[in-house]
């Protein structure tokens, strides 16, 4: 059949929407009647009593259900959960459809509305749908399906969203110059860098101030690649110096004239010093010691000539 006109709300049409728990999703409307409309309400109440006949052999095994469960609900009464039905369902009959295959939708013209903005919850329009017995997990009754939809007139949005007439039209239309923006507007552009980012080099602690080349490293510390700083224990000036590539120079005097080592003590290396109990002069090779003389008189031993001789 072909409905009247309703206000959609909870309009699915474009992606499928899966229901609350478990379930597979569909795409769905709920269409909203004015209570006003007895021409809509009527045509419902027989289709859907006509499809609830229907399954009496088809679907129920030839037993009317008691109390089947219908697609038609009282927007100024409950839900099935007990709960009320939102403000926009007050003074009208609530129809709940569903299709697992997308519906069409079009506008007065019928031409395609392919935009998803384009038909919204809170829009108004009319649909094509069909009612059918169902007798599921014990659940029996009446259902709706969705075929196709033709969108009659734009309405205000039950999501809270504005249109873009609300929002720029009337009063809020731009009077200003069309160039404000352009002049007034910075540049984009992204986080400021950090003080010396894009000026000369900075380098690294140990290193030697000043700049360097473009795709230079950082510039090496003072000294390097001029002369030659020679490690400690090296002489210095000129002959401390090295050429390229030679390695550290040795103290001066190396490889020149030999340096004499330090000089020995008095002594060293001049007349034999003979130990006491020795007379002068080197004794014979293998020969025994020489006893000191000695004094006639008391018998001690003489170092040189006898005293008073």
């Amino acid at each position: 059949m072909i409905t009247g006109v309703f206000r959609a709300s909870y309009a699915h049409v474009f992606q499928p929407q899966a229901p609350k728990g478990d379930g597979e999703p569909k795409y769905q409307i709920t269409m909203l009647f004015a209570k006003s409309d007895q021409a809509s309400y009527q045509a419902i109440c027989a289709a859907m009593n006509q499809a609830l006949e229907d399954g009496v052999q088809k679907v129920f095994g030839g037993h009317k259900p008691a109390r089947p469960k219908m697609p038609l609900y009282d927007g100024d009464g409950v839900m099935d959960n007990g709960e009320p039905f939102g403000e926009e369902c007050r003074g009208c009959w609530v129809v709940r459809a569903s299709s697992k295959v997308r519906p069409s939708v079009v506008d007065q013209d019928i031409q395609p509305i392919l935009d998803p903005n384009g038909f919204y919850s809170g829009c108004y329009a009319r649909a094509s749908v069909n009612f059918f017995a169902f007798n599921q997990n014990g659940n029996r009754g009446v259902g709706c399906g969705l075929n196709n939809i033709q969108k009659i007139a734009d309405g205000e949005p039950l999501s809270g969203r504005t249109t873009p007439e609300e929002d720029f039209g009337g009063r809020n239309v731009w009077n200003g110059p069309s160039t404000y923006g352009m002049a007034l507007s910075p540049t984009p552009s992204g986080p400021v860098p950090p003080a010396g980012y894009g000026g000369p080099p900075q380098n690294p602690p140990g290193y030697a101030s000043g700049t360097s080349g473009a795709g230079v490293g950082p510039v090496p510390p003072v000294g390097y690649g001029g002369p030659s700083q020679n490690p400690p224990g090296y002489a210095s000036g000129p002959s401390g110096t090295s050429g390229a590539g030679v390695g550290p120079v040795p103290p001066a005097g190396y490889g020149g004239q030999s340096q004499n080592p330090p000089v020995p003590p008095a002594g060293y290396g001049g007349q034999f010093q003979n130990a006491p109990g020795y007379a002068s002069g080197f004794p014979p090779a293998g020969a025994a010691p020489v006893p000191p003389a000695t004094d006639p008189v008391t018998g001690m031993p003489l170092y040189g000539s006898v005293m008073g001789i």
